[in-house]
């Protein structure tokens, strides 16, 4: 899956631009996330899919395009970038609700690094993978900034609000292997 991103986003600075082929494996309908950080671990782009839509490999070459030249937050990335970022894989599992009626149910139910949470809230929505709990590791931390993320008060509780958790299996590595 790191090789199909590398070769995604080296495709792409192409002229013209070439999308990678996947093996059969990756035809299954899935969803994932790519996140790219710098060589210090800041974040540089970060784009996924919450639900299977398309193929699983064809989810992670959009998403590792759009990660790269579509984060709202950053600039797109160069090409002298490349060799010096970083780049995660996380596959998600289906999002199962989460049955709480209180934010204090709510941060009892959560599995602190396991959990990706999801947050809806007409029509305001939010997720954190399951990665963001090392920079968050306390879930009332965690929940508020998730909550600010889909554009929420912080302290902000709701009946309506909808919660969901999923976990992902992913795998990391450099962007650009050094030849050698």
């Amino acid at each position: 899956m790191l090789a199909l991103a590398r070769q995604s986003l080296l495709g792409a600075f192409k002229t013209p631009p070439v999308t990678p082929d996947y093996p059969d494996w990756l035809q299954a309908p899935g969803a994932c996330f790519v996140t790219l950080t710098q060589q210090g671990g800041e974040l540089r782009g970060c784009i996924g899919s919450l639900e299977p839509r398309r193929a699983l490999g064809a989810d992670l070459i959009a998403n590792a395009r759009m990660a790269a030249f579509s984060d709202p937050r950053f600039p797109p990335v160069t090409g002298a970038e490349l060799a010096r970022l970083n780049i995660a894989v996380s596959i998600l599992t289906p999002a199962e609700p989460i049955a709480v009626s209180s934010e204090a149910e709510l941060l009892a139910a959560l599995r602190p690094g396991v959990d990706g949470v999801i947050v809806e809230l007409d029509g305001q929505r939010a997720t954190f993978l399951p990665s963001v709990w090392q920079q968050l590791p306390q879930p009332v931390e965690f929940v508020a900034a998730l909550k600010r993320k889909a554009g929420l008060s912080a302290h902000l509780w709701s009946e309506r609000m909808r919660w969901q958790r999923y976990t992902t299996v992913g795998a990391s590595g450099a962007l650009v292997a050094s030849s050698g």
